[in-house]
């Protein structure tokens, strides 16, 4: 795999996966990061070719006297607090006055060793106002995490002059259709507002691609014809590879682990339902809970998970011989980023599998997680 930087040159518009008219709803929305979908899009019509391409990521990437992977915050961490499943939290108060739904993942709590937070402490270090938290963590700390299980509560805190918890800006612009002869907007299809993502200086996307180009290029990302500068960058695939080094002998341990997300992670029903959908959900379908409902079940791995909202991808079918032509496909909603799957045992996905239909999805980077042993 062979590590690029994507810089824009102006703003991007990313529209996201909602059906868009003028008439019928006037507000486009916009996705940032973009899904892989989309990169791998850009990728083709740089080619000018209907190529098969391999990726990973997109991550976001700083530059400050060097560049640096940048990964969505774990979503199990209240502020700087993690959490854990109540099952592993054998200590807590907790166990007496919760009802867990036996047919859900069991609920989050914190743990009962940490020692009390200072919240008055942290308003005075941010001169009187709210700490901000990191909404990305940079290669070092996600690094430390996966060596040692934690996050200190110094890592969370923003540095000074960079936007760790929003590195972009949104600009909301609208667009009018005058009427001809007139100075009016037409009644029908003349107005309608779209939002455009301005990354802040500094910033790029991180991708890496299974094919060699030639840098550095430009290449048109998302509508309007906006364009971003490719650059060769293999500092990037260091870091990459060390973190991967460490997640796969976390994988081999066989302990109790948890499964970071760090891209989207579109999970489909391995079989087909009733109704022949291709279903998806927040965690791995054959990923079982590790607690059962009653003796016929076979108990699995899957102790609990943090995770939000889904992430809507809108995917489209291609002509097979003709690379312009393409009809929507029915959308796929994924599980966002950072989302946290605590597990007894680590466990593969069934999409890893290359022999596999769905293996379509690790290709182009969806699902890819960083294995984390965990420590009481």
């Amino acid at each position: 795999m062979f590590w690029y930087t994507l810089t824009p040159l102006d703003v991007l518009l990313l529209r996201d996966a909602k059906p868009f008219s003028p008439q019928e709803r006037a507000w486009a929305g916009s996705i940032f990061p973009p899904n892989s979908h989309t990169i791998v899009g850009a990728l083709r019509e740089l080619s000018g070719e209907k190529k098969d391409f391999s990726i990973i990521g997109p991550f976001l990437c700083y530059e400050n006297q060097g560049n640096s992977l940048y990964f969505p915050r774990p979503l199990g961490f209240v502020k700087s607090t993690p959490l854990v499943p109540l099952a592993w939290e054998t200590k807590s108060h907790l166990h007496n006055v919760v009802f867990c739904d036996e047919t859900q993942p069991c609920p989050l709590v914190k743990p009962v060793n940490l020692p009390p937070e200072d919240e008055e402490d942290d308003v005075r270090k941010c001169g009187g106002s709210e700490p901000k938290f990191r909404q990305y963590l940079p290669y070092s700390v996600v690094k430390t995490y996966l060596e040692t299980g934690k996050i200190e509560k110094d890592d969370w805190q923003v540095t000074p002059g960079i936007d760790e918890d929003q590195p972009w800006t949104i600009e909301t612009r609208s667009h009018n259709s005058i009427e001809p002869g007139t100075r009016q907007v037409k009644d029908a299809d003349g107005y309608f507002v779209e939002n455009a993502i301005r990354l802040h200086a500094g910033w790029s996307l991180a991708v890496a691609i299974d094919k060699n180009i030639e840098t550095p290029t430009t290449l048109r990302l998302g509508g309007e014809g906006h364009r971003a500068v490719l650059q060769r960058c293999d500092e990037l695939g260091e870091q990459w590879g060390n973190l991967q080094q460490i997640s796969q002998a976390n994988f081999k341990s066989q302990g109790k682990s948890i499964a970071y997300l760090v891209t989207p992670g579109v999970f489909e029903r391995n079989q087909k339902s009733p109704l022949h959908n291709s279903l998806c959900r927040a965690y791995p379908w054959e990923w079982k809970l590790a607690h059962t409902v009653n003796k016929n079940q076979t108990p699995g791995d899957l102790v609990s998970m943090a995770t939000e909202k889904p992430v809507p991808i809108s995917c489209r079918f291609r002509d097979k011989d003709e690379i312009n032509k393409s009809i929507p496909a029915p959308q796929v909603f994924a599980a966002p980023p950072g989302s946290l799957y605590y597990l007894n045992q680590p466990r593969s996905l069934f999409q890893d599998d290359e022999q596999t239909q769905v293996n379509k999805w690790r290709k182009l980077g969806y699902s890819e997680l960083l294995w984390i042993n965990y420590e009481l």
